[in-house]
């Protein structure tokens, strides 16, 4: 990796998702550290660039509200709620994986939950991020019926992002489901217009819209793929860019 490259985003709010963090070949281990440290390894090669980082973690390697809900009867609004507490568990695996290697991280709760992790303040949070501090937002938005999506988007408004970069599984949008089908096309990059004219499911509508309208991109990309964080931050052609 060459550390001259430039950033092309100074402040950035990174989703990953709790799926993440599941083990791939025995998917009752929910948090696998071998997951824990390939992130944390991702995010120490971008530190010498002099990123600022914001980090929303999911809580679908514990819990998934809506698949619960639909299958065993369970109130809507207590299944998001569990979902919750899911994300703050993922958040304090990770958060207690990156101390151990790293300086300055903080972790955060949308949701008061004394002794365990501070709870989300906006000018507090403003401040630790332009110091450099790396910080984990848990908890989602703290309400029911909102998904991690609309979190990162809202969270990347607060904190002024210059992108919200979207870790996923696939190398960024295509056309169609290009595992099912050989000839979907690979889009570099999209307008938000584009993208809703097409109905083309990059994120929850709700986050999506919030995104364009305060103009932040969302760069989509494989974190499975290493060197993947550098790259789409440095600019080379990585993932999916989505914007005006």
């Amino acid at each position: 990796m060459n550390m001259k490259n430039k950033l092309i985003y100074k402040r950035v709010i990174i989703k990953i998702s709790g799926e993440f963090l599941q083990d791939k070949n025995d998917l009752s281990i929910t948090i696998n550290i071998n997951q824990l440290n390939y992130i944390i390894q991702e995010i120490k090669t971008i530190l010498p660039l002099g990123i600022q980082i914001g980090i929303v973690i999911g809580g679908g390697n514990l819990f998934r509200g809506k698949s619960i809900v639909l299958n065993n009867n369970l109130d809507r609004i207590i299944a998001d709620q569990m979902g919750i507490l899911a994300t703050i568990i993922n958040g304090l695996a990770l958060y207690n994986s990156m101390k151990l290697y790293l300086k300055n991280i903080y972790l955060m709760s949308s949701i008061k939950i004394n002794g365990i992790c501070d709870e989300y303040d906006i000018i507090k949070a403003r401040n630790l991020i332009t110091n450099n501090n790396i910080i984990i937002l848990s908890g989602g938005i703290g309400n029911p019926l909102f998904t991690t999506d609309t979190t990162v988007s809202l969270r990347g408004i607060e904190l002024e992002a210059n992108a919200i970069l979207k870790a996923t599984k696939v190398n960024g949008v295509y056309s169609k489901d290009p595992i099912k089908n050989y000839d979907a096309k690979f889009y570099r990059k999209l307008t938000y217009d584009y993208v809703l004219k097409k109905k083309i499911q990059v994120m929850d509508y709700t986050a999506f819209i919030l995104a364009r309208d305060y103009d932040i991109p969302i760069h989509i990309f494989n974190i499975n793929k290493s060197g993947s964080l550098y790259r789409v931050l440095t600019g080379e052609k990585e993932g999916t860019i989505i914007s005006l």
